[in-house]
């Protein structure tokens, strides 16, 4: 489910391949955190990656449909994996090799710098289009790394991006051809690796804290006040 290399340059590549669309699975979730953790202790930055035409589908909708409390802690738990990427002291790079919808879309928001595979795949978040409310997790990610012009047509609108399209409107900080995308989220993870990590760990602290002080702050009584839709 998870590949970890340490590379050249000091560089953890992360890859997601469960052989299919990368589901945030409690198994997955659990895996990716791992290797965050791996990483943290012995690389300088890390890349993130999918399998080709699949970066991740998302919280395992399986579990998401199969009642409130179910939801809840998948929710509770893949939260706590995104706070974990978003606020990792060591650069993280996303190598977004497909599709990435819903919770997925948000593991990409997490990320330092994004690149992004060139073709006709799909980036968003679909939860308004399925029935489900956008929770503030997801709000506030969206609110911190999207443009102020897309973030309502990106969280209550349920739009889906083009790679090209989430250049413009900050899902992406750039988009390669597909046999590229690896490649080039590994040379600007070496990149910012080579940068002082501690000014670097500091300086997105400083950044990032008040979105992460916020999240945790209302997140639990947020996902209490959901209402999902059972199967």
């Amino acid at each position: 489910m998870i590949e970890y290399s340490l590379e050249k340059d000091n560089v953890a590549v992360v890859r997601m391949d469960d052989g299919k669309a990368n589901a945030l699975t409690y198994e997955m979730i659990d895996a990716v955190i791992d290797a965050l953790h791996r990483a943290e202790s012995e690389a300088s930055a890390m890349v993130l990656a999918g399998r080709p035409e699949r970066f991740c589908a998302g919280f395992d909708l399986r579990v998401m449909m199969s009642g409130m409390e179910n939801a809840v802690a998948m929710l509770t738990r893949g939260g706590h994996m995104l706070l974990s990427l978003y606020a990792s002291p060591i650069p993280l790079v996303i190598a977004c090799t497909g599709h990435a919808l819903a919770g997925g879309s948000l593991v990409v928001l997490t990320g330092d710098h994004r690149v992004g595979a060139a073709g006709m795949f799909k980036i968003g978040l679909n939860e308004v289009a399925i029935g489900l409310p956008v929770p503030v997790l997801a709000m506030e990610l969206a609110r911190d790394r999207l443009s102020p012009r897309e973030l309502g047509r990106a969280t209550m609108m349920a739009t889906i991006y083009t790679p090209e399209q989430g250049v413009a409107a900050g899902w992406l900080d750039e988009v390669v051809a597909p046999d590229q995308v690896l490649a080039r989220a590994t040379e600007e993870a070496a990149r910012l690796g080579k940068l002082s990590k501690y000014a670097y760990r500091e300086s997105k602290q400083r950044l990032r804290s008040k979105t992460i002080e916020l999240i945790k702050a209302t997140s639990a009584e947020d996902l209490r006040s959901l209402t999902i839709p059972t199967a």
